[in-house]
């Protein structure tokens, strides 16, 4: 009775509850669902009613017109969403299956998502992340002479960036031939865009498609992904020509020539997290502070840089690249602060922080109580008591040589870590309250968030966040 992309829509429904087919046709799919015992009840619904009289007919021919419900509905918008555990869009553009999400809040409680989009699937994949949901699984699927992918994805409220690259490439097991001869199709197809745009206006557009053409190859041939491969991607988020000129990010050690099989995250590279990676097989560390920042006189067996080299584990740094950019350091202290307090606005502090301002004002302590939730501190530090604070400057790391630039973009308080006495002094002269929430804290929360960013783009490849990660300071308190 079903098609290829339809068996497997049908292989990735839950049935933990009832399945939703919309734009359902002859409902086939829902039928099939019942008949095999996989769901007790189905929703087939459609946007036209020719469509849900062929429904109507299927369901009678199969004598099952008790378990399942016709509805005329544009997308979701008449479907009934209890009991609902499983949704499934396919047929359409990658376009309209993202306008019916979009037009539909309740599928974002735990709603299995199956969708299969005939066209744009990368435009589908870019708005998912973007939106807030996340892919958990993908397949490709032959049909006639044309090969589709079908999509599981659920709403996790996490809002991540999807590179060009992994778009096209989406969540399938390159190790499967049908995801390869996918691979190679898409491929071929950027090289040819490349190639007409070449001469145009839009070289620079050529290059990049050319670029990225050119990874999608290397991913056919040895399934698996190099160290330039992340720079690649990592670079497109957070470009590594934007660091500070005394900053020292980028790939500082290893090859990049080499695969990748699993990735460590850690603010730092200690002796304690290089440990980790031998431990766990992590071949790449990925770290906040550059493991080489001064010049390097000597390097002994007992090194870091020595260690790592030994063990033949690459090192990935990302500083004040990470800091500036929109869904970097301080930007990921702006989305925390945003689940606990009304912010009305945003906007750039000092190239690197953030000025952000509130719909509703809070006090000194409350906004203490605040930051020590989202940090995790131990100890949240304060000057300057207020009960009425709107407008706050944040700046992860140690931030307090910016205390005159928050003063003169008028202020109320200012969030940072590692201030020094002179700067107190000087916050409580100019009535600032200053919270120092410690340089490990204020910066250490990044790390989750680059963990969804690379599994997002290198479904792939294994990424963690090392449990070594941690606050090097003990407090009594």
């Amino acid at each position: 009775m079903l098609n290829e992309r339809l068996k497997a829509c049908a292989e990735y429904v839950s049935g933990k509850g009832i399945a939703c087919d919309v734009g359902t046709d002859h409902a086939y799919l829902a039928c099939e669902l019942i008949k095999s015992g996989k769901c007790s009840h189905v929703i087939a619904s459609d946007i036209n009613s020719k469509p849900l009289e062929f429904a109507e007919n299927t369901v009678k021919k199969y004598n099952i017109s008790d378990k399942v419900d016709l509805i005329l509905s544009d997308g979701l918008e008449k479907v009934p969403s209890e009991n609902v555990s499983d949704v499934i869009i396919a047929g359409m553009g990658g376009e309209t299956i993202a306008d019916i999400i979009n037009n539909s809040e309740w599928i974002k409680n735990n709603v299995n998502l199956i969708l299969q989009p005939m066209t744009k699937a990368p435009y589908l994949r870019i708005w998912l992340y973007a939106n807030g949901y996340k892919i958990t699984d993908e397949k490709a699927v032959r049909d006639g002479k044309f090969i589709y992918t079908v999509m599981k994805a659920v709403y996790c409220g996490k809002k991540i960036r999807l590179s060009e690259f992994s778009s096209i490439i989406g969540h399938l097991d390159f190790s499967l031939d049908i995801s390869k001869e996918y691979l190679k199709y898409h491929a071929e197809k950027l090289a040819r865009i490349a190639e007409e745009i070449r001469e145009t206006k839009y070289f620079c557009e050529s290059i990049k498609k050319n670029e990225i053409s050119e990874i999608m190859n290397f991913l056919y041939d040895n399934d698996t992904v190099y160290g330039n491969n992340i720079y690649y991607i990592l670079n497109e988020f957070y470009p590594f020509n934007t660091q500070e000129k005394w900053d020292n990010s980028g790939y500082l050690i290893g090859n990049r020539n080499k695969p990748v099989f699993k990735i460590l995250l850690s603010l730092d590279i200690t002796k304690n997290a290089v440990s980790e990676a031998k431990e766990k097989n992590c071949n790449m560390i990925i770290s906040h502070h550059p493991v080489i920042f001064e010049p390097l006189r000597i390097i002994t067996a007992d090194d870091v840089v020595y260690q790592l080299i030994e063990n033949d584990i690459s090192a990935l740094c990302m500083h004040t690249n990470l800091d500036i950019a929109e869904d970097g350091t301080n930007g990921v202290i702006v989305d925390k602060l945003s689940e606990k307090l009304e912010i009305k606005s945003c906007e750039p502090f000092d190239e690197i922080g953030k000025i952000i301002n509130l719909e509703k004002p809070v006090s000194s302590s409350e906004l203490a109580n605040v930051l020590k939730e989202i940090f995790g501190c131990t100890v949240v530090k304060y000057c300057c008591d207020k009960e009425i604070i709107n407008k706050i400057a944040v700046c992860s790391g140690s931030g307090g040589s910016m205390l005159n630039t928050a003063l003169e973009k008028e202020c109320d308080a200012f969030v940072t870590g590692d201030i020094k006495h002179d700067v107190w002094i000087s916050a409580n002269n100019n009535n600032l309250t200053l919270f120092d929430c410690g340089h490990f804290h204020t910066e250490n929360l990044v790390l989750e968030h680059l963990k969804d960013v690379l599994e997002a783009n290198f479904p792939f490849i294994e990424t963690i966040v090392a449990e070594t990660s941690v606050d090097p300071v003990k407090y009594i308190i």
